[in-house]
């Protein structure tokens, strides 16, 4: 066993480094053994993280019992929820990129034998992900866990209930104290938002990919199953350093179509596209939308969670977790059951004895909702280089659906435009500029798609952008359109009343115009002035990637 921390702490030259480890406190026992980096991310602006210090305790706790000896350090982390429909959610996904290279940062700067990575929400799972398999030295993976779900006059209610009651105060459907009597009981406490939201999308998939321990997904926040979880991610992660298990040894091309799998068989979060293809870029894997495309239309959508469906993630945990998907996946041969995970066993290995305790939440496999997974990838005239849209959240009305274009450069316009009642059935919301590059940062458009929701617009009017959608989105509601409308994408030629056409079962996204007709606008297109001309932003769309490449750095 080669231990990195050694090019830190042993040897004669090494005695100042000693000299500083003991100025707080540890002891020469201590700096023998495996150091390993605790990653917090818990902070006091996110109800997934505000508890992260217990959950980071018990990781040290773990680590000590496994005879290795952690030091933690933190990253940063920004709510969603609380950053959309401003400025703010512009730096959403930018925050990605600024944990991964913290990490990165972090551990190169002090060598550490291994790595525990405790986080909760949207942006800081990918980011730790990436990193990890930036780094590659033995890692695993710890989430806070789901929050429960809140309850509202009998009926069980999460924060998109919330977004959506704004909308429907605006159609007269609701009374404002009724919106303030909402907003008190939706989040009853700490954890991921309570749906298969963002968070708890790639909280599973991480789960799915085999770098973080069984349960990690579903297990609910405020449960002791949590701390006991955290504590053994603790002690095998000493096991992992001795074992030389890395995380490019686990996060292979097979593991990532298993965690696709998942992905579809869940109805996860649009984002989890994006952020996939960002981590298998960090592990050297090639993963094109292409392939998403591909397990779509294999994969059965078996489990129903919230927004497209009733059930939440405490009750995917009490069905038996991800490892209970997996064992209905594993029935048709749909998953690759012979890749390592963290546990040190294979796939196989770890769903051998799970078992499905409820089948109205995980569908048997032979009983699914839908044939089709979750999410598809639609292309046309108007998304070139491809669309996501979650399919298990689309009604059945608007699964093949043309309509006049309505066209807004900011989400703040077209959020205006709907709450003041000027889309109409028939509509489709075209907000662009809202990409990558020409956001920049590539906002999630959750307040437009709630109010369309909570408006009772989500039968007869449809949403797409350039820009994401929240895990919590729900109707036809089609993002990541590329090339964006910065790169001169066809979004950006779309006129005010012009046909556009989705056909989801087709994959099909088409701006009724002839060839000739885009190619004529294309000459006479402008780009938009810059948005953001200072700091962080500005390096920021200078380096990202397309949507449909993951929206990775250039370099």
């Amino acid at each position: 066993m080669k231990l990195r921390s050694r090019r830190m702490v042993e040897g004669l030259a090494k005695a100042p480094h000693r000299s500083l480890f003991k100025a707080m406190g540890y002891i020469d026992e201590e700096l023998k053994r495996p150091l390993i980096g605790v990653v917090n991310a818990g902070n006091e602006l996110i109800p997934g993280h505000i508890h992260l210090d217990k959950i980071t305790q018990a990781v040290k706790a773990g680590v000590r019992m496994a005879g290795g000896t952690p030091m933690e350090f933190g990253v940063i982390g920004m709510c969603d929820g609380t950053a959309m429909h401003h400025e703010g959610m512009k730096y959403s996904l930018m925050s990605r990129e600024i944990i991964a290279d913290s990490i990165e940062v972090m551990a190169m700067g002090q060598p550490f034998d291994g790595l525990v990575l405790v986080t909760n929400c949207d942006k800081i799972i990918p980011g730790m992900l990436m990193a990890a398999l930036r780094l590659n030295i033995p890692s695993i993976i710890v989430s806070g866990g789901p929050m429960l779900s809140g309850i509202w006059r009998g009926n069980r209610v999460d924060l998109i209930s919330v977004f959506e009651g704004v909308g429907a105060v605006k159609a007269g459907k609701m009374s404002p104290a009724e919106l303030a009597e909402l907003e008190n009981v939706a989040c009853p406490g700490c954890g991921s938002c309570a749906g298969m939201f963002t968070a708890n999308s790639m909280n599973c998939l991480s789960e799915a990919i085999g770098l973080s321990l069984p349960g990690n997904g579903t297990i609910p926040a405020v449960m002791a199953g949590r701390i006991r979880l955290a504590k053994e991610a603790g002690r095998q992660i000493v096991k992992l350093v001795e074992a030389e298990i890395k995380p490019r040894d686990i996060a292979t091309s097979k593991a990532f179509k298993n965690a696709i799998c998942v992905d579809m068989a869940l109805g996860c979060s649009t984002n989890t596209v994006l952020h996939l293809m960002a981590i298998a870029h960090e592990a050297k894997v090639p993963l094109s939308l292409s392939i998403f495309d591909e397990m779509s239309h294999k994969v059965p959508h078996i489990c129903n969670l919230r927004p497209g469906g009733p059930h939440f993630l405490e009750d995917l945990d009490r069905a038996g977790g991800i490892p209970a998907v997996m064992k209905e996946l594993a029935k048709i041969n749909l998953l690759h059951l012979e890749v390592l995970t963290v546990t040190g066993k294979t796939l196989g290995e770890n769903i051998a004895q799970a078992q499905n305790k409820d089948t109205s939440v995980i569908r048997p496999i032979d009983n699914p909702y839908e044939p089709e997974g979750g999410l598809a990838i639609l292309y046309g005239n108007l998304a070139p280089e491809g669309a996501v849209i979650k399919q298990s959240a689309v009604m059945k009305e608007m699964k093949v659906f043309t309509g006049r274009a309505k066209n807004f450069n900011d989400e703040e316009s077209a959020t205006e435009a709907i709450l003041e009642g000027k889309i109409e059935p028939g509509d489709v919301v075209v907000i662009r500029y809202e990409g990558p590059k020409g956001g920049p940062g590539m906002r999630e458009m959750l307040t437009p798609t709630s109010a369309i929701v909570g408006m009772g617009l989500d039968k007869e009017v449809a949403l797409i952008t350039d820009g994401r959608f929240s895990g919590g989105t729900r109707g036809a509601a089609i993002g990541h359109v590329s090339p964006e409308a910065a790169a001169g994408g066809p979004i950006a030629l779309v006129e005010e009343g012009d046909l556009i056409e989705i056909n989801i079962p087709e994959r099909r996204l088409d701006l009724k115009v002839t060839e000739q007709e885009l190619v004529r606008r294309k000459k006479a297109w402008q780009p938009l002035a810059p948005k953001i001309t200072e700091g962080y932003a500005v390096r920021y769309a200078s380096l990202v990637t397309s949507a449909s490449q993951g929206a990775v750095f250039k370099i």
